[in-house]
Formats: structure tokens, C-alpha cells, sequence
């Protein structure tokens, strides 16, 4: 079989001059870290997906950490979300005492189902963590529909959909918070960043004291002197600094040329998997617009005669960097430990046995993409 001469990972940064010129400039500046940078990549990322306010973190888990605490998730209170994410999301309901309840995905989208969601409310439900999965946005009309009735807080989990659209209208604006990652492998990179846009000032202030120590200036400190400040609240060291900032400034004005690159490598997928049998290319929710973070097939082993480990194996051996994401959360040691078991979320389960990442970053081309699918099929046998 045919092999790449170099590993085609699923996910990569994409940084040029640009960037560089933008991270050297802040090197050379008087301020690395609680700068003017930072603010102003804030302002960029809230007039961006139309929010009032951002407030940046060091990564997307603090971020999630600091909406939990400032939706005032603690010890007894539950939160529900997905299965089907990356553990940070369950986790930061932990680090906070809460406790993460699960309910299951919708077979089309892979995103948690929004029929689901009102059969594990409970008089301690508290919030609602739904997850853009893959770039997708979630049915959050639906979803803002319970939570109004129930009185719950929507932390809309957007690590994967920094872009993609809603209804017309730009993923950040609409939940009560809203977190983007800047992981590498993201719609943008700051090396590692997040953030929370949100449309609450009381959100907005909770957010600022949460991620730096919990201290600030008070009536009272301000009396004292300008050196004078005081800890109101047990807050973290959750900072982003220029650095990142100004990479993040930087990258942030091409994020719509990546966009256009990842739809534009999704719809060849789509096209060269259709009709392929066994397997499944994903499907979208009816007016949403996806960052395609991720392109997810599921395999029906049913009809193929290998299965998705062999298959994987065989990808990898090309040195194509198929992936998996992701393992269904409760499946976890520690879960399992927690009191969780397997079986609670049938769909999310079964899904995840099929589903097998592939490729897609702005850096592919259209022969990268190609060959892609020629080596799957030829390890199918179609």
C-alpha cells in the first residue's frame, strides 16, 4: 500500500510572518503579561461573534473552570452536558463540586440531544454545558427553550466552532456563556488560550476576578492607596498573557480564510464519500453553518469487513493521522470510579465504536484530500 512521505496529522496550526512579526513585536514591547494586549484581543474575539464582553484565559479548561464558577455551580448542584467531548468539559463541574449528569447525543449531529435534556433534570440541575462538536453548533434554540422553563444557566462549550453560524448569527452570542479554545489544532491558536464571551456584565466581572487570584481593587483599597489591593474571592491564576494575546490578534484576521479552506476540504469529503458503503459521512443541523473543526465518519462494520481499529491501524501505517474523538467521558477510570457506568448513553456509545476522525486543517490540499480517500477505500476493499 501505498505510503505518505510525511504523517498528515489530523489537526494543525497554520502561522506565517504575520504571526511571527506579531509575537516578536509584543517580545520587544514593555509589557509580556497584563498588558494592553490582552484587552484588546478581547474586544477583537466580542465584536467578532457579536458579544458584549470576553474575558481571556490561559487555556479553553480554565476558561470552562471560571463559567462554571461564575454560574455559582457548587457542592450538590448538577450540570448536564454530553458524553461526547473532551473530559475538560465534564471536569470543570467537578472542580467546582458539582456533579456532571450526562444525557445522549442526537445519531445525526453527534451533539447532545436536546429531547434529552429535560428527562435528567432534577431539583439540583443548575446549568447546561452543550458542546459545538466537530464545529457544529448545537440546537441551542432548543436548548435555551429548557433552560429558560427550568431556570437554568447555558455554558455553551464553542472550543471547536470559534466562526460557524447559528440561525445567521455567529456561535458566542447566544448562551449565557460561551467558551472558545485556542488550542493549536483549533480554528485559531494562541499556543494555548480561551475564552468566554458573554452577554452579563455580572458574568463578565465574576470572570475577571476568577482568573486572577480573586483580587481587585475595592472602595476600601482605593482609600488606602494605589499599591493597596484586596482578595475578595478564592480565584485562580487563570491569566492569558501578551504573548498569546498577540498572536491571537494576529490570527484572528485570516480566521475567515480558514473557514473558507475547511468547508472547502469538507464538501470534497463529502463528495468522494458518497455512496462509498459502509461508511457514513456526518450530516448537519438544518440552518447552521460548521467551523469543521473536525470531518467524523462512522464506520458500519456491519457492511465493512475490517474493523475501525484495523482500520485506523492501516490509516496510520499511510501516515495519515486518522484519530478518534472522543471516548464517551463516563467511560473514564476516574468516571467509573466517581460511580458512573456504561450504558447510559446508548447512542453516544455506539457512535463512538464507529466513528473515526480524518484530516482536515487549512494547510491540506486537494491532492492531501485525495489521497485520503483513495487509501480508505483501498483498505475497505471498495
Amino acid at each position: 500500500m501505498k505510503k505518505r512521505e510525511t504523517f498528515l496529522s489530523y489537526g494543525k496550526q497554520t502561522i506565517d510572518e504575520d504571526d511571527v512579526a506579531a509575537v516578536v513585536g509584543t517580545l520587544r514591547s514593555p509589557f509580556l503579561t497584563q498588558g494592553p494586549k490582552v484587552e484588546e484581543f478581547e474586544r477583537a474575539i466580542a465584536d467578532y461573534v457579536g458579544a458584549k464582553y470576553a474575558v481571556a484565559f490561559a487555556n479553553g479548561t480554565a476558561a470552562l473552570h471560571g463559567a462554571c464558577f461564575a454560574s455559582g455551580i457548587m457542592q450538590g448542584d448538577e450540570v448536564i452536558t454530553t458524553p461526547i467531548t473532551f473530559a475538560a468539559t465534564a471536569n470543570a463541574v467537578l472542580y467546582c463540586g458539582g456533579t456532571p449528569v450526562f444525557a445522549d447525543i442526537n445519531a445525526d449531529t453527534y451533539n447532545i440531544d436536546a429531547n434529552e435534556i429535560p428527562k435528567k433534570i432534577t431539583p439540583q440541575t443548575k446549568a447546561v454545558i452543550p458542546v459545538d462538536f466537530t464545529g457544529q453548533p448545537v440546537d441551542l434554540d432548543a436548548i435555551m427553550d429548557v433552560a429558560k422553563e427550568n431556570n437554568l444557566i447555558v455554558i455553551e462549550d464553542g472550543a471547536h466552532s470559534l466562526g460557524a453560524t447559528y440561525k445567521g448569527r455567529k456561535v458566542g452570542s447566544q448562551a449565557h456563556m460561551t467558551m472558545f479554545s485556542f488550542h493549536p489544532v483549533k480554528p485559531i491558536t494562541t499556543g494555548e488560550g480561551g475564552i468566554i464571551t458573554t452577554n452579563s456584565k455580572e458574568y463578565y466581572e465574576k470572570l475577571k476576578l476568577f482568573r486572577s487570584h480573586g483580587i481587585t481593587k475595592t472602595p476600601y483599597s482605593i482609600e488606602q492607596g494605589d499599591w493597596y489591593y484586596e482578595m475578595t474571592d478564592l480565584g485562580f491564576n487563570y491569566r492569558m498573557n501578551d504573548i498569546q494575546a498577540a498572536l491571537g490578534l494576529s490570527q484572528l484576521k485570516k480566521l475567515d480564510g480558514f473557514l473558507e479552506r475547511r468547508r472547502e476540504i469538507a464538501d470534497q469529503y463529502n463528495d468522494l464519500l458518497a455512496d462509498v458503503p459502509g461508511v457514513i459521512p456526518p450530516k448537519q443541523l438544518e440552518d447552521t453553518e460548521s467551523g469543521w473543526h473536525l470531518f467524523m465518519i462512522q464506520l458500519d462494520e456491519n457492511v465493512l469487513s475490517k474493523t475501525r481499529r484495523q482500520i485506523f491501524d492501516e490509516m496510520r501505517a499511510a501516515n495519515i493521522g486518522v484519530h478518534v474523538h472522543y471516548i464517551p467521558v463516563y467511560w473514564h477510570p476516574y468516571y467509573q470510579e466517581l460511580g458512573y457506568k456504561r450504558g447510559q448513553c446508548l447512542i453516544a456509545e455506539k457512535w463512538y465504536k464507529q466513528a473515526l476522525t480524518l484530516p482536515l486543517h487549512p494547510k491540506m490540499t486537494n491532492e492531501d484530500v485525495n489521497f485520503i480517500i483513495r487509501i480508505l477505500k483501498n483498505i475497505i476493499g471498495t
